[in-house]
């Protein structure tokens, strides 16, 4: 118990010492990748049925911060008023809906997303990050909330009229909300289908080149098999979709 104590008082300081904002997340070691069956997985298909989430591997890396929530059209404006960056296409006269200041900025490409992590201080997390934060304390588990199906109170998914306002769904262990639905998150890595197999035990960047760059954790629009904590997406660096946008991470230093 006391044990127990002295590591929760512990990531009570290290979150007073992150941005507003922002919460710590425990370095370590973890097993990254898909550990639930789905139904193709037995089939015999040429080619075989796509497995980029696998193998599921042990791989460590070091603690760091995480924003508790997506980038919002709120945040995002600041950003564009501060630097002139191009405002998001769907955004009338390029300003911020009214109203929709706490949803989730969308419809902003991969390089967009780096520029505003510069801008912040920040940068966007490795796929490997991204992963640990989302299981939280559920090695394992299919979602960022264990095994229990995805509901309304849990995921904004499987709707039509856009993300919702971020925070409103239930937030994981290491209290970050809408790891799963509302928008899809820009990951730092270049996509490769058989990455698992060959990365780096430690700290994992991603390939050094590539065409796409990883997404995670799903979408408004999507069913709710995209919002596994161990599902890879992909887009190209310059699409900018109304169902994708991001959030930021900041390396922990000692």
């Amino acid at each position: 118990m006391r044990s127990l104590l002295c590591t929760l008082s512990l990531l009570a300081t290290l979150s007073l010492a992150a941005d507003p904002g922002m919460v710590f997340i425990p370095g370590g070691e973890y097993k990254r990748g898909r550990a639930h069956a789905l139904p193709d997985d037995g089939l015999k298909w040429f080619p075989e049925v796509l497995k980029d989430d696998r193998p599921v591997r042990s791989i460590r890396i070091d603690p760091f911060y995480m924003d508790t929530h997506e980038v919002t059209n709120l945040e995002y404006a600041k950003f564009v008023a501060a630097t002139r960056h191009r405002a998001p296409y769907n955004w009338p006269g390029g300003k911020a809906p009214a109203g929709k200041e706490r949803q989730p900025v969308a419809a902003v490409s991969w390089d967009d997303a780096m520029a505003y992590a510069r801008w912040a201080g920040k940068r966007l997390p490795t796929e490997a990050e991204w992963e640990r934060a989302c299981r939280g304390n559920a090695e394992g588990a299919t979602y960022p909330w264990g095994e229990n199906r995805p509901t309304r109170e849990l995921a904004r998914f499987n709707v039509i009229d856009g993300p919702g306002e971020t925070g409103k769904c239930k937030a994981n262990a290491f209290g970050l909300y809408d790891m799963a639905g509302n928008v899809w998150e820009w990951c730092s890595d270049w996509y490769d289908r058989d990455y698992y197999a060959s990365a780096p035990a430690a700290n994992p960047q991603g390939p050094s080149a590539g065409r796409y760059h990883v997404l995670r954790g799903g979408s408004w629009a999507d069913v709710e098999k995209y919002l596994t904590c161990a599902y890879r997406s992909w887009a190209r660096p310059a699409e900018r979709s109304p169902n994708v946008g991001f959030r930021c991470v900041r390396s922990f230093r000692k």
